[in-house]
């Protein structure tokens, strides 16, 4: 019955491959321009810093606005539609940024970019082309490529923009768009039938109590936080190692390389520590005062090259640990099927940080210069903090989806007090719509034998009633 047990058809590798490239192809294009589009930025016309700031984070706005409508379009108008639509605008969005002669033009490029909110799209398609047991696997997959795009965007973003220009870079990111309409359409699957799986989209019923929930709130407040410090230091780090380090564009990746690799270097134990030795709440608050220690690092050490090298190891460590643990922790304070809804939540959070980061970056640092941007972000990560110690954080349990087969409501109710019963299980909940048990478990308490037993039970009396 373990998941790890039922290997990936080879329409499912397929699947989850082609579209984590899709995703991937696509978060890099977003990620591509933020460690080279303020210095860009600054000398088009009608430039301002708030400007400049409101157009390295525009895209979030829309992408926070439009993901949860894409979600639910592709219920109704089908999933590659939806996808496809979104790629497109996605490439408008490019090829009018890198047209653009002043900042205005930069703005509306940045906002068609983020309107093609594909994500949920993306993610019910995946559930569409998966089996309950391997969907975790496909998830993560899209999760890796996401964390690979940003790494990698921070060394080649100023090397393309020294080769082929910042106008270049989005000229590109259009490029792969349409080819990415393409792999849609010619690689991805056809799905047997597109349905509702709560496990990966967003459901209106469950979403009240989804923002109720005091543990799913703190974390999103995390992600938006996190997400809002990170896109105000790209508002002025990069014009600081030009101006204060004379790191040119072309030479800024003899900076970020390291960095990266040494940030991922030094979170790789710590996360590890984190899930294999439950030491997730040391871990999460230190790479919290991580966070803030390195934002403080650079307010108050003199700038230099190694100075601010040191400073960006930190930070980056303490924000791959954040980035790799927030989700994981969603999915563990999740309502077992509710995941989706909980998901969809705290993407919309994610993205408004974003947003309101690079907003907020380019106002402060028009008026108090970069060492008001890093402090503001001490603050905003000091008061997240504060957040994550008023509560603890999720136990140790992990999301099992398990396909049972057509029962009737008396059945799955009688399923779901099985599996309650079930040692290691602390919550099991069980759909005759959908013909899928979700539950809560303990994997180091958990009995495998009782919870296989209830499941072939289920499934005998599914194929009885069929």
């Amino acid at each position: 019955m373990s998941e790890e047990k039922i290997a990936m058809s080879s329409a499912e590798r397929r699947a989850s491959l082609s579209l984590a490239g899709i995703f991937g192809l696509r978060m890099l294009g977003l990620f591509l321009i933020l460690p080279v589009l303020s210095l860009y930025a600054h000398d088009l016309a009608g430039s301002t810093p708030l400007l400049v700031g409101m157009a390295i984070g525009a895209y979030g706005l829309t992408q926070a606005l439009l993901q949860i409508p894409f979600g639910a379009a592709s219920d109704r108008l089908g999933r590659k539609p939806v996808i496809a639509f979104g790629l497109v605008l996605f490439a408008v969005g490019s090829a009018v940024a890198a047209a653009a002669d002043s900042i205005y033009l930069l703005l509306l490029g940045r906002i068609l970019q983020g309107a093609g909110a594909i994500g949920a799209a993306v993610i019910a398609l995946v559930a569409d082309l998966t089996r309950e047991e391997t969907r975790t696997r496909a998830m993560a997959l899209i999760g890796m490529t996401i964390g690979v795009s940003f790494a990698v965007s921070l060394v080649l973003g100023p090397t393309l923009a020294h080769w082929i220009g910042v106008p270049g870079i989005f000229w590109l990111t259009a490029v792969l768009s349409v080819g990415a309409i393409g792999v849609v359409f010619l690689v991805v699957p056809e799905p047997e039938h597109s349905g509702r799986h709560r496990d990966a989209e967003l459901s209106r019923e469950m979403l009240g109590g989804i923002l109720r929930d005091p543990t799913l709130l703190r974390l999103d407040f995390g992600i938006f936080a996190l997400h809002l410090v990170l896109t105000a230091l790209f508002v002025v780090v990069p014009p600081l190692l030009v101006e204060e380090l004379g790191l040119t564009t072309s030479r800024q990746w003899l900076l970020y390389l390291p960095v990266v690799l040494v940030s991922f270097v030094l979170m790789f134990p710590l996360v590890f520590l984190a899930e294999a030795r439950r030491f997730m709440q040391p871990v999460f608050v230190g790479a919290i005062v991580t966070l803030a220690a390195a934002l403080l690092l650079l307010v108050w050490l003199p700038v230099g090259i190694w100075t601010v090298g040191l400073a960006l190891v930190a930070f980056f460590t303490g924000f791959n640990v954040l980035e790799a643990s927030l989700p994981s922790l969603i999915s563990k304070a999740a309502p077992a099927a509710a995941k989706g809804t909980a998901v969809g939540v705290y993407n919309v959070a994610e993205f408004f940080g974003a947003f309101l980061g690079g907003t907020l970056g380019g106002w402060a640092s028009g008026v108090y210069g970069p060492e008001g941007v890093f402090l503001i972000g001490a603050v905003m990560a000091l008061v997240w903090l504060g957040v994550a110690l008023s509560g603890p954080v999720p136990h140790h349990v992990s999301t099992r989806m398990m396909a049972v087969g057509a029962l009737d409501q008396g059945e799955a109710q009688a399923l779901e007090r099985a599996l309650r019963k079930v040692e290691g299980v602390v919550e099991a909940r069980v759909f005759a719509d959908e013909g899928t048990a979700y539950c809560k478990v303990d994997r180091q308490r958990l009995d495998e034998a009782s919870l296989s037993e209830a499941m072939d039970w289920a499934r005998a009396e599914a194929e009885a009633a069929g």
